[in-house]
């Protein structure tokens, strides 16, 4: 079939156009992070600030692009020294300006093919041609633009050279042309005016096509709002009937990109500005809209200040001179507010389309259109405010803060998950729309051209037999559809149909490019919707605003109303990975990077194979370029790691979104805590005491006195507008929580972020600090709360944290386990101390410390230590800490393992008691060993007795013991008690085990059950704890025979010493608490629990010792009652009750023991004798 001398097809422009414009972007990142580099002082090239060669690079920019190397030997010696490294390491920046050159020839080359075919443009018909055509243009004027704003870059260009020469001795081949180039594009704008020149009618047309639709899309808010724009529900009656348009895909076209297309492509052919009415007022329309325009990423173009420079010099341009500062005027008093109201408009409006599409998802089909007119919308107004709030040029900065610019993106991301959640709702709707519509419309449109070339013919048919083979059956089966090869024919058959001399001209057939156009957007919701997503959503420009970014991120969290919507932050952040380009992988981290350093070189390969195949001959592809890209893969880490920048900003966002609601939080439960503590037992008194007053008629304070508020009046309203600080509180965590929750997880980068983890992370570390922070330890004075007020206070907390649960999906059980069992143990996992260390800390070295130095008493009859009347008042009541009630709040804060860590502490103070009294055991071995045989010998007892030293000292170290195995005592009943309740067929079955030990069981295998029983708090013959303490003390030095004779004599010591407490004056004994004001009633536990783990370790006869033991002391104690000195007998009676005391607390000794010993009616002399004298004494 004939064409002409050139084939339309033989051009390959749509191929050209695909190629270039994607090249085009890969150029564009890489030289923008060459300008970024080299504004870096830490990432610049390291010769451009090297002092030795700072007049060479001076003398070489001088003289750029000229080379001179002869006469210059001073100047270029240093150079000489290090050209090897600086061709190394400088190669990467010179070929990337290789590579512009090549690709602007490139660009010049397309244009002209472009200009010599004489193609038709019009964004309504041949879309895809149009714009990538007016792209191109666009892509290679930035390109340019940016290239002339990196300053080293003669620098670096004539190191290079100058280099390469003394290395080669010849200049590089590329350096002639691209020396020029750089002199050339000093004001890259004003030399590409005359470069379009020839270009002119091509771009102007393809510019004014623009006319129907850019006009329609810069609208005001009102305008839309009068139109109901993106409403679903304004009509109801047509709400199933499919958006439709002539125009669908320029329905979602980015407002940026025309006004970049209008801006630039007007300043290039601005020729005919001043002969197209239409032309001027697109101009003028852009000019109005904004200050600025982004080229790429973060760098601006100021619109009006370029244009302004450069229409100044050309005459006869004073008119459009006037329009571009009318224009800016407009631009800096209107465009603020105008795009402020448009926000407002579309928050609103994409609020309701995502509240619609969540109730009724299958509207997707048949409105999918309006869905990315949204996205699209919105996107256009948050990059023109992100933009603009960066570059103020306006005094006022008010319209460029929008602390409600969270809620438009939150609704973005809303839109975009129900895209992606629901696409086989949509895919369903579009492969039937396709096969059972368009296909049949598009062949009916085939049918009655009047010319249908055969290659056309063929290309159109493929489209009807295409979508006619589509089948619902498909999207049921999971098939994956790829439409592409349909669009890129569609693409080339727009060029085919465009250029002026083709058989079939799409400009004769304008319904056909519409049809086309519609039917390719319904393929796009079929495999492409990702790819939409991205074109009419992306904001991965925030990865280039960090500060912008974190700014609005604040200003979110700082807004109650606005806090339910900080998720979109981190949602954000997986949108970073659009903006990079095969073409520089460098900007992956590194740890991605090498990870799939294999499959960038095979993927660069084939971009590189794929362009060879489809150039046309002449379309030079130059190796370097290639090269260049699999080095990139291997650049140091020193450029921008968008990756890194993305998940360091996700983990940051996600943090503070935790930090907050765990803040809030905890203000919750300190409110909640103050509320709890209102209602403790010690705020009653006042009450109890007004009202017994009342009753009896007392007079009660001061007349003026304001009567004490109830527990529970906050809780009393007059009205619902009452709204209280803890209300405020609850709002702001719903609405935070509710962000937390948005998301089950994110995948950015390879890295999965859990929000809620972050949030449990973060309420674990403060209630661990919460709880070790109210028992307000203050080591100073040794202050410390009460367990059970402790104890109400970690229950209002943990109270409120299981509310929690009602806002975010959290296990808050988990975090209670992992919290209180640390809490459990002597450290935390930060090795901060714990409540148990600070109790065990405070109840050793405080409470019992006070019981040894005689502040305080035990007094069994209360179960409770209590303060002793001294000159100098403690501090605590030792009652408020000891009772049974605390001891078993105590018991419910610390558990079976802190409590198991207070008994060991305790053991090791006994232990250390023990060492002690070994000592002055061995200092008086011989004595005790006479004794022992003797106590039926009266007159040689007394003489030994006088040999004895330091009686008093083991009478009060065995008190010690006594007192600690109270507290202990007291403790594990406490435990006890506390897991009865919690656990009681547990324990019960611990306690049925421990009550039938057979007694011939072997000692190690009792010995376990017996460790099972106290860690449940059940008392034993033998104390495990205090087993383990004192066999930790056995000596290297000394035989176990030796061991075994001091334990024996140890208690033969402390029988014998007996009677010397009946001398003291504070060993009377009170019938009222049930023991001795000197606590040494304390001593039958201490000779009872001694004696039983002693003899244990040493595999003696407990019952045999405690017999001798008390044949011992009862001889002792018998012989006081011949005493006539009544100064050393004062307490006869009340030390006699010691006897009784200890029989009673032994498991081993019986009282028929004791009476064949002891006869009994001393016992009861002595019983009837304190309490006679008590009575008197209270009497």
């Amino acid at each position: 079939m004939s064409r002409g001398v050139i084939q339309p097809s033989q051009q390959k422009l749509a191929e050209k156009l695909t190629i270039l414009n994607d090249r085009g972007i890969g150029m564009l990142t890489r030289v923008y992070n060459i300008k970024k580099a080299c504004g870096d002082p830490k990432a610049k090239p390291s010769y451009l600030v090297d002092k030795n060669l700072e007049s060479a690079v001076k003398f070489i920019v001088r003289k750029f692009p000229a080379v001179e190397t002869r006469n210059n030997n001073q100047q270029l010696a240093q150079l000489q020294k290090e050209k090897s490294e600086i061709l190394k390491n400088l190669a990467l920046y010179y070929f990337t300006f290789v590579d512009v050159m090549e690709f602007k020839d490139h660009v010049c080359e397309l244009l002209n093919t472009i200009d010599a075919c004489q193609v038709f443009f019009d964004i309504t018909v041949n879309f895809d041609l149009t714009k990538n055509y007016l792209d191109l243009v666009v892509t290679y004027t930035t390109l340019m633009t940016i290239l002339s704003r990196i300053e080293e870059r003669k620098a670096i260009i004539g190191l290079y050279n100058y280099a390469h020469e003394m290395t080669h001795g010849a200049s590089d081949r590329e350096y002639p042309r691209l020396g020029q180039m750089i002199v050339d594009y000093e004001n890259p704008l004003k030399k590409m005016m005359e470069e379009f020149v020839p270009h002119g009618k091509s771009l102007s047309d393809a510019l004014i096509s623009l006319h129907m639709v850019y006009p329609r899309r810069n609208l005001s808010a009102d305008q839309w709002r009068n139109a109901q724009l993106l409403s679903l529900i304004s009509a109801p009656s047509t709400m199933l009937n499919p958006a439709q348009s002539d125009t669908m895909p320029c329905e979602y076209l980015s407002l940026d990109t025309m006004e970049k297309w209008i801006v630039f492509g007007f300043i290039l052919c601005h020729a005919v500005l001043n002969s197209d009415a239409a032309a001027l007022s697109l101009w003028k329309l852009a000019l109005q809209s904004s200050t600025c325009l982004c080229l790429f990423r973060d760098e601006v173009f100021h619109i009006h200040k370029a244009a302004e420079d450069l229409f100044v010099n050309i005459r006869g341009y004073n008119k459009r001179i006037n329009d571009i500062r009318e224009c800016k005027e407009q631009a800096l008093s209107h465009a603020g507010s105008m795009h402020r109201e448009r926000r407002k408009f579309l928050r609103s409006a994409l609020k309701e389309l995502a509240t619609v599409l969540a109730d009724q998802p299958g509207l997707l089909g048949p409105k999918a259109l309006f869905v990315f007119m949204a996205l699209s919308f919105a996107r256009d107004e948050i990059i023109w405010l992100l933009r603009h709030a960066d570059n103020i040029q306006k005094k006022s900065t008010d319209d460029f803060i929008d602390k409600h610019i969270a809620e438009l993106i939150f609704y973005m991301e809303e839109l975009r998950a129900h895209v992606r959640k629901y696409g086989p709702v949509m895919q369903r709707y579009y492969v039937q729309y396709l096969s059972g519509f368009d296909a049949v419309v598009l062949n009916e449109l085939v049918q009655n051209l009047s010319v249908c070339p055969e290659d056309e013919s063929i290309i159109m048919s493929s489209f009807v037999n295409t979508m006619t083979s589509l089948s619902v059956k498909q999207v049921e089966d999971g098939e994956v559809f790829d439409f592409r090869g349909m669009r890129l024919d569609w693409f080339r058959l727009q060029a085919y149909t465009s250029v002026s001399k083709a058989s079939l001209g799409i400009a004769d057939h304008k319904e056909l490019g519409k049809m086309m156009n519609t039917i390719i957007f319904h393929t796009k919701m079929v495999d492409s919707l990702v790819e939409m997503l991205v074109e009419t959503s992306d904001l991965s420009i925030f990865c280039f605003y960090s500060r912008a970014f974190e700014k609005m991120f604040q200003q979110c969290l700082e807004l109650p109303s606005q806090s339910r919507h900080s998720i979109c932050f981190p949602l954000l952040c997986t949108h970073f990975m659009s903006c990079t380009h095969e073409l520089c992988p460098e900007e992956v981290n590194t740890h991605i990077l090498m990870t799939h350093i294999q499959s960038y070189q095979w993927e660069l390969c084939q971009t590189y194979r794929m362009t060879i195949l489809t150039a046309p001959r002449g379309f030079n592809v130059d190796n370097k370029a290639f090269m260049l890209s699999l080095t990139y893969a291997f650049l140091p880490t020193q450029r921008h790691h968008i990756g890194d920048r993305s998940l360091s900003l996700c983990n940051m966002f996600l943090d503070e979104m935790a930090k907050q609601a765990r803040n809030l939080i905890t203000d919750i439960c300190t409110e909640q805590c103050t509320l709890s503590d209102q209602l403790l037992p010690k705020h009653c008194a006042k009450t109890i005491s007004q009202a017994v007053n009342k009753k009896s008629k007392k007079a009660t304070g001061k007349k003026g006195e304001p009567e004490r508020e109830k527990p529970g009046v906050e809780s009393m309203r007059k009205n619902r507008l009452l709204v209280t600080n803890l209300d405020k509180l609850h709002t702001a965590l719903s609405e935070l929580c509710f962000s937390i929750n948005y998301v089950p997880n994110l995948a950015v980068w390879e890295h999965t972020f859990t929000p809620r983890e972050y949030l449990t992370s973060h309420l674990e570390i403060r209630f661990t600090k919460s709880i070790v922070g109210m028992t307000m330890y203050n080591q100073a004075t040794q202050e410390i709360a009460k367990p059970s007020e402790l104890l109400t206070s970690v229950r209002a907390y943990m109270t409120v944290l299981q509310s929690i649960e009602n806002y975010v999906t959290i296990d808050i059980t988990r975090v209670f386990n992992n919290v209180l069992l640390q809490q459990t143990q002597h450290l935390d996992s930060h090795g901060e101390p714990t409540i148990t260390s600070l109790y065990t800390n405070w109840y050793l070295e405080t409470l019992l410390r006070q019981v040894s130095n005689g502040h305080i008493a035990y007094f069994p009859a209360m179960k409770a230590f209590v303060n002793l009347p001294t000159e100098n008042e403690l501090t605590f009541n030792a009652e408020e800490y000891s009772d049974i009630s605390e001891m078993r709040s105590l018991s419910e804060l610390l558990g079976p393992y802190g409590m198991k860590f207070l008994s060991e502490s305790l053991m090791w103070h006994i232990s250390s008691q023990v060492a002690e009294l070994k000592k002055l055991v061995v200092e008086n071995m011989e004595a005790l060993t006479q004794m022992r045989t003797s106590f039926d010998k009266p007159d040689h007892m007394a003489a030994l007795f006088k040999k004895l030293t330091s009686v008093d000292s083991v009478l009060k170290r065995m008190t010690i013991i006594g007192v600690i195995l109270s507290f202990r005592s007291l403790a594990q009943e406490a435990l006890r008690d506390v897991l009865s309740c919690h656990i009681p067929f547990l324990v019960s079955s611990v306690e049925d085990f421990k009550d039938h030990i057979p007694r011939e069981t072997d000692m190690k295998v009792a010995m376990n059950v017996y460790e099972l029983s106290s860690a449940a708090g059940l008392p034993c013959e033998i104390d495990p704890a205090l087993v383990v303490a004192l066999s930790s003390q056995k000596s290297e030095n000394i035989s176990p025979e030796e061991e075994y004779k001091i334990a024996c004599l140890l208690m033969v010591f402390v029988a014998v010493s007996l009677p010397s407490l009946a001398s003291n004056v504070m060993s009377q004994y009170s019938p009222a608490i049930e023991g001795h004001c000197n606590n040494i009633h304390c001593l039958a536990k201490a000779i009872n629990q001694i004696a039983a783990a002693l003899f244990t370790i040493h595999k003696g006869s407990i019952e045999d010792r405690l017999k001798e033991f008390l044949a011992l002391a009862s001889s002792s104690l018998l012989k006081i009652g011949q005493e006539t000195d009544k100064m050393s007998t004062r307490n006869r009676e009340s030390v006699y009750l010691l006897l009784d005391m200890i029989v009673q607390e032994s498991p081993f000794l019986t009282m028929d023991l004791l009476e064949s010993c002891f006869p009994y009616v001393l016992l009861r002399n002595a019983y009837h004798a304190v309490y006679k004298q008590s009575i008197s004494a209270n009497a």
